[in-house]
């Protein structure tokens, strides 16, 4: 594994939302925040002024990092898969169809029953339903709902652990690197 290039694009992801979010923050300090937002800057009081812009940006930026990353690193790679007119993952690592979420915050019935059927479209499929959540502070009945449909949960250290034990690489420490480095701070 070349880690130069595999920095280069991961960089890459971050640098497309770096340009996204300079446009939207002024930065502060705040405490409550995680890796993705350390990395960029932002804060939970900013955060907070546009909840949906920022779940879904920093939702998307993970999203594309998690493939990336296993797309450089691992043989078993494949794209995400259709299952009638669904599309019930972002990837796929061998068995394991890997859904990636920043936060799970969505309490609504058609969510959760998504969520429901999606696992079961998987577990038929004969994939295993694996979701990939970056925050631990998600909402219980969306988790609940997630498990009833049969998916292996992993949030906050575990995620982190899930990719570095798939890929070979410690994604956590390279988003903590670039934290402290400040390479891609919002203005």
């Amino acid at each position: 594994m070349d880690t130069n290039e595999l920095d280069g694009m991961l960089s890459d992801v971050l640098r497309r939302y770096q340009s996204n979010f300079s446009d939207k923050a002024h930065v502060d300090a705040y405490a409550d925040t995680d890796i993705l937002m350390e990395t960029f800057g932002v804060t939970q009081e900013l955060k907070r002024e546009n909840r949906q812009f920022w779940g879904r940006q920093l939702g998307k930026c993970w999203e594309l990092l998690v493939i990336e990353l296993c797309r450089y690193t691992c043989a078993d790679y494949r794209e995400s898969i259709r299952i009638g007119v669904a599309e019930p993952c972002d990837l796929v690592l061998g068995n394991d169809a890997i859904d990636t979420k920043y936060r799970i915050g969505s309490g609504d019935s058609g969510t959760l029953r998504k969520f429901r059927q999606y696992g079961s479209l998987l577990l038929e499929s004969d994939y295993r339903p694996v979701m990939l959540i970056v925050r631990d502070d998600n909402l219980p009945a969306a988790i609940r709902s997630c498990e009833a449909g049969g998916w292996a949960i992993y949030t906050g250290e575990a995620t982190f652990d899930y990719l570095r034990n798939k890929t070979g690489f410690d994604i956590y420490d390279w988003l903590c690197r670039h934290r402290d480095a400040g390479t891609f701070l919002i203005n």
